[in-house]
This record gives C-alpha cells, sequence and structure tokens, in this order.
C-alpha cells in the first residue's frame, strides 16, 4: 500500500526561484553561506585585450536570504515529522487526534503557498527547466527508490515493484511540485486563476477514477494553495506579521484546537489529507465541493496565524531552514525503523509523557538532519548537480537565471 499520510513535504529556498521540500517547500536548499553555482559564474578573468584591474574585482554579492521565510520552513519542518510521529499515537487518545487534525490543518498548506510564492519566477527557460530537473525530479527518482526498497523490509512487502508513477511515501510532493511548477506561467496568464484552481480542485473531489498516477488527486487539490501562492506578493506577508495578527492568533488557534477536539471521534482529519475522492472518504459526492471550499478556508486562516507567530529575524534555527529538504525526505527512514524495532509496542508511549517524548525525539532527528554534517553527506543525492548531463553553452548552458 502506497503512502497514506499527507504531512510530506520540504520548502523553497528563497529566492526569486527556489531551488528545489520544502515543506516544504520540497525545495533544495541552499547552504547559508554565499557560494557559486552553476547559475552564479565566477567572474571572467581579464583578455590579453581587456588589461587587468588595478585592484581585484569582487564578486557581486549574493542576494540576502530572508530569515522569515527560512524560520517558517523549519518550523514547518518541525511540524511535519511531529506529525508523523503521532501517527500510531492516535488510536485511543482523543487529545493526540486533536492536535494531529490541527496540525495537518495547516502545515502543509503552508508548505504549498510558500512554494508557489517562490515559484513565480519560474518562465520555462533552460536555466529554470534544468534547476527543476536537478532539485525536484532526480531527487524524486532516488528516493522513490529508496523507500520502495527500504519499505520492502518495514511493512514486510518483499515483492514491493519499484514504480515511478506511483509516489510513495513522502515523495508525492516532490512529484506534485514538479508538476505545479511546470503549470506556473499558465496561471500567471489566466484570468482568475484561484477561483479557477478551486474550480479544478472541486472537481477532483467528484472523480474516484482519477488513480494514483503521480498522485494526481492530491496534486489537484492541493493545486489551489500553489496558485495563492503564486498570485500572493511579499506586502501580503508583512500583512500577517503586524502585531494586532499575532495577538488574534492566539484566540483563533486556541479555537481550532476546541473544535478538532470535538472532531476528533467524528473522523474528520481525512479530508485534510487531500487525497481521495469525497466517495473513497465514504461521504456523498456532493461533499467533496463544499468540503474543498470549508477546508480550503480554515486552512488558510491557520497558515496566517502560523506565519503571524514566524520570527522575523534570525534566530538559532535560521540557518537549517535552508536545509529543510534534506530533513523532510531523511527523517521518513527513521520513521519507517519505527516499527521493525518496535518503538511504539511501550505501553507507556502511549501514556501523555510518552507522547511528549515522541514530539520532542521527532524534532531533534529532523533537527539533526538539517545541519551541515549530514547535508554534506547527502548533498549528491539530495542537491545534486549533474553537470554532465547537460550541454554547455547555447540554450543548454549557462543561461541567465
Amino acid at each position: 500500500m502506497r503512502q497514506e499520510g499527507i504531512g510530506q513535504a520540504t520548502l523553497p529556498a528563497n529566492g526569486t526561484e527556489p531551488t528545489p521540500a520544502g515543506p516544504a517547500g520540497l525545495t533544495q536548499a541552499e547552504p547559508p553561506r554565499a557560494r557559486p553555482t552553476q547559475d552564479e559564474p565566477t567572474p571572467a578573468e581579464p583578455t590579453p585585450a581587456e588589461p587587468a584591474p588595478a585592484e581585484p574585482a569582487q564578486a557581486a554579492p549574493a542576494k540576502k536570504r530572508d530569515a522569515f521565510f527560512d524560520n517558517a520552513k523549519y518550523l514547518a519542518i518541525l511540524l511535519v515529522a511531529v506529525g508523523h510521529a503521532w501517527e500510531p499515537l492516535r488510536e485511543g487518545s482523543r487529545t493526540v487526534t486533536a492536535f494531529y487534525t490541527l496540525v495537518y490543518a495547516f502545515h502543509m498548506p503552508a508548505f504549498v503557498v510558500i512554494s508557489g510564492h517562490f515559484s513565480r519566477g519560474f518562465d520555462g527557460s533552460p536555466q529554470r527547466v534544468k534547476r527543476l530537473i536537478t532539485g525536484v525530479a532526480v531527487p524524486y527518482v532516488v528516493f522513490e527508490v529508496a523507500y520502495t526498497l527500504v519499505t520492502r523490509w518495514t511493512d514486510d512487502v518483499p515483492g514491493r515493484d519499484i514504480s515511478l508513477l506511483d509516489p510513495l511515501y513522502l515523495t508525492w510532493f516532490l512529484a506534485a511540485l514538479f508538476i505545479w511548477r511546470l503549470t506556473a506561467p499558465v496561471w500567471r496568464l489566466v484570468r482568475r486563476p484561484l477561483p479557477l484552481a478551486l474550480g479544478v480542485a472541486m472537481l477532483a473531489t467528484l472523480s474516484p477514477a482519477i488513480g494514483k498516477d503521480l498522485d494526481l488527486q492530491r496534486v489537484l487539490q492541493f493545486l489551489p494553495y500553489f496558485v495563492l501562492g503564486l498570485l500572493l506578493k511579499p506586502e501580503h506577508f508583512r500583512l500577517v506579521r503586524r502585531r494586532a495578527v499575532r495577538v488574534a492568533a492566539v484566540p483563533v488557534f486556541a479555537a481550532a484546537l476546541a473544535v478538532a477536539y470535538w472532531a476528533a471521534p467524528r473522523g474528520v482529519y481525512p479530508w485534510f489529507f487531500h487525497n481521495d475522492s469525497a466517495v473513497q472518504l465514504g461521504a456523498p459526492a456532493w461533499y467533496g465541493p463544499v468540503m474543498t471550499l470549508a477546508t480550503f478556508g480554515c486552512s488558510l486562516v491557520l497558515v496566517a496565524c502560523f506565519l503571524a507567530w514566524v520570527p522575523g529575524r534570525h534566530t538559532w534555527f535560521t540557518a537549517l531552514g535552508a536545509a529543510t529538504l534534506y530533513g523532510y525526505l531523511l527523517h521518513g527512514f527513521v520513521k519507517q525503523a519505527a516499527g521493525p524495532a518496535h518503538w511504539y509496542d511501550h505501553p507507556w508511549i502511549h501514556q501523555p509523557l510518552g507522547a511528549l517524548a515522541v514530539t520532542l525525539a521527532a524534532a531533534l532527528t529532523v533537527t539533526l538532519l538539517c545541519t551541515s554534517p549530514v547535508r554534506r553527506v547527502f548533498r549528491c543525492v539530495v542537491e545534486p548537480r549533474a553537470e554532465w548531463a547537460f550541454r554547455r553553452g547555447g540554450e543548454g548552458g549557462r543561461a541567465a537565471a
């Protein structure tokens, strides 16, 4: 059985065009220190016809990262890992289910909105497509194969096939981001893109026959959040960071938690996964469009409240926000090992202190996976340069970003 959860994502790195996570969302992280890349060629050396300057020329300063978005990405990936860690604790605990529902109502939409915001520069140019391939498509293939091999053991399914068309576990977001970003120029072209995207999502809930190819049901149902991100400007994010919004976010989250607690035994949270039609969730077909609008409104309010609480200054975890793709893709292997290791078999784990311990362990794990030593080890598969696969010069070379 392929992935049934939703909280898998990473966020884009900050800049005009995200380097693919992030959260989400899964976009490729950039190291905190500026360094030349294939998209940032070093200054040309002087030629005989061009005398060398008297003083060494200095490279143009790298564009400064926005600490707010790095902080948001780190906190969101933290919630992703914690949400996954809570899954075995939901049964028999109304409180855990309530927190689980609350987190899933906004953490994935937040990833997608931010991913859309940093996809505004995607125009289909050769350099953008190259980044999309190396930063999204290649990690998708690598980790789809890796998770298939690992889950043959953890899920005790030795015959599980490797299928690049049926995303497994965390990899669905990479497939979705690839599709969303390719469509970005279309959404900038059409009139009223957000209502159109909402209409597509509503129609998707009516069709259980969409199938599992590239997880299209989820791709279509999350599409409005990506389109909204494309439409948002920096000043829109500044609006939610005002003091008045931060204060209002406290009672809003408290009310949302109370509603989640009431809804916990009623099985509402699968609607926030956005990976099934209404009929597949055991509801009449007309519930689908209604719940699409209801969950969209609820999620946007909570996303605004979440972003209102995100600090805008540099903190101890700001640099980690540039590497959320590592935490996102790698923490799933730890979660998969929990079953064979029987970590959740101890009765005390299902008590309040046990749930707290699981929460802290998940937060610590994903934090460590975003650190520099881990990035150095796994950069070759998470951020492959793949220069050998592209032509130098011309349209396939170093086109301007």
